[in-house]
């Protein structure tokens, strides 16, 4: 049998709070569940650059009889994400052995930290609007999502080439959204079937026109009046969300840290002690960086 001692006890402490960080993390992020996520357990550091390889464009020879191959030299694309990203949540407990003793107030203290991580990972990703310039905006600043701004967002996408099999999504504020519910042919049974019958019991619009539909209260916006509202329609690889660990604290620092990691996320738990304050420390970070990966795979949605 093992001996229990204190550095057991605080590496139990730490462990404890970092298993219930990362499902707080996930439940929270939309934008975040719907990108492509770059995750890798390796060392980083705030600056470093990563590298995404993307697939190259070939085309298709006709080979007609006694002819010959056509050997291609395809280049692979590259999209490089910087590491640009550290944020954190940081908050003190004064009393430390409650949490072990109460498991739930471990929720209440750690779960206003992650989110607030979470808000930042969902605001950066809705900030990449600007830079979908591959295909034209669909829509007019200031006025109400019509079924026609719906239709031409995934004709844009299906004139850019993107497969029908990669699965489309819109994210959009929650003007558009109420918007969207109240599209007449998208209320009545007898037009929207099922669909339309959910809508108006859960709330939720779920696909529609080849789109998953989601809401964000991150959607960007600019202008006085009248407001722009960016919302985005996109596929997976049209953003890229990478993420790394960061290092241990060095030793002797009288900090000890542990991993979280699910689902291609992950963050780093710090506890220390803080003598002015009698209290120990908790630190939630995240190193990340986000880019576009595909320009053609994403449409500006103005509202």
């Amino acid at each position: 049998m093992g001996v229990i001692t204190s550095s057991n006890v605080a590496n139990a402490i730490v462990k404890l709070v970092a298993a219930d960080a990362l499902p707080v993390l996930v439940g929270n992020l939309v934008m975040g569940n719907l990108v492509n996520r770059d995750y890798e357990p390796v060392l980083a550091h705030a600056g470093d650059t990563i590298n995404i390889p993307i697939p190259p464009v070939m085309v298709a020879n006709n080979i007609l009889e006694g002819g010959s191959v056509q050997p291609q030299n395809p280049s692979l694309g590259n999209a490089q994400i910087v590491l640009n990203t550290h944020v954190e949540a940081t908050f003190q407990i004064p009393d430390v052995t409650k949490v072990l003793a109460v498991p739930d107030l471990l929720k209440v203290y750690m779960q206003p930290a992650v989110v607030a991580i979470a808000e930042r990972i969902e605001t950066d990703l809705l900030n990449l609007y600007a830079g979908f310039t591959a295909n034209t905006p669909v829509g007019t600043a200031g006025t109400p999502l019509t079924e026609a701004t719906v239709d031409a967002a995934e004709t844009a996408l299906f004139l850019a080439m993107i497969p029908p099999n990669q699965q489309r999504y819109i994210v959009v504020d929650a003007l558009a959204y109420s918007a969207w519910r109240q599209i007449p042919l998208f209320e009545e049974f007898q037009t929207a079937g099922a669909a339309g019958l959910q809508t108006l019991i859960q709330g939720t619009i779920g696909k529609f026109k080849d789109f998953y539909v989601f809401r964000s209260q991150y959607v960007q916006k600019t202008g006085t009046s009248p407001v722009n509202t960016h919302n985005l329609a996109f596929t997976r690889d049209a953003i890229g969300l990478v993420i790394r660990r960061l290092p241990q604290p060095l030793p002797g620092t009288g900090a000890i840290a542990e991993y979280a990691e699910l689902g291609n996320f992950g963050m780093r738990v710090v506890m220390s002690y803080q003598p002015n304050t009698l209290a120990q420390q908790f630190t939630v970070d995240v190193l990340y960086g986000c880019g576009i990966l595909m320009n053609s795979a994403g449409v500006q949605f103005n509202t």
